[in-house]
């Protein structure tokens, strides 16, 4: 799977790497459920890890796909949230290391160069959910659509020309569903639409968006800086 790395400092890694505890989980699994204490805070190291949270109703919202280099439960972190307001679901076989939340706190206290780069880190991450939550709140079904396609694009793309991008990440139509905060047969009339007009091609569970600046110009895209849209 090819992914771009723009997640956690470099220097957070090495903490974990040598203050933490590596673990494997395997496909399906959970590394945590909304409501269950938040004691530590996981790095991923390989993999990829699903991010959601569940309605009265049942229905599920994927906040987050975690691909490497990416900090899960960061929440906790110098406050009082004592338990997960989000659940984590290994969608690939995935390597992590966990890092007790005092200990990390303790770390980055006794280091301020550190704590500053992780704060940048947090600023940047509360920018990547405002711009995804503003797309999916005022641009519609369509907006929230073409929106995820290209974060997707930006965090699992392999770019084969200016407008053609083969997202390397495989995703049913109930995945995308889930990101867009719609119903699957919203989202199955849409792709069929993009398809039948050449912007998207799909095999096997892959995507690969044709004309990337159609989706653009359809939301009149911002161009943000691809640290900031991004799906992870």
């Amino acid at each position: 799977m090819m992914v771009a790395l723009h997640n956690a400092p470099l220097n957070i890694h090495h903490l974990f790497k040598e203050y933490g505890l590596t673990i494997k989980v395997k496909k399906g699994s959970h590394i945590f459920r909304e409501g269950e204490r938040a004691e530590n805070l996981f790095f991923v190291e390989q993999g990829a890890i699903q991010i959601s949270k569940e309605t009265e109703q049942g229905k599920e919202l994927t906040l987050r796909i975690c691909g490497p280099h990416a900090i899960m439960g960061e929440s906790a972190m110098f406050c009082k949230a004592s338990y997960h307001s989000t659940s984590a679901k290994a969608v690939e076989s995935s390597q992590l290391l966990t890092l007790q939340t005092d200990t990390l706190e303790l770390l980055l206290s006794e280091n301020p160069p550190l704590m500053l780069e992780y704060i940048k880190w947090l600023q940047t991450e509360s920018l990547k959910h405002q711009s995804r939550l503003r797309d999916l709140m005022l641009n519609g079904k369509k907006g929230a659509l073409f929106s995820t396609l290209i974060r997707l694009a930006n965090t699992y793309g392999e770019f084969r020309s200016n407008n053609e991008v083969f997202i390397d990440f495989a995703l049913t139509n109930t995945d995308i569903a889930n990101l867009c905060a719609t119903s699957r047969e919203m989202i199955n009339r849409m792709l069929n639409d993009l398809k039948n007009n050449g912007i998207l091609s799909f095999e096997k569970g892959y995507i690969t968006i044709n004309n990337l600046q159609f989706l653009k110009d359809e939301i009149s895209c911002e161009n943000c800086p691809l640290s900031i849209c991004r799906i992870d």
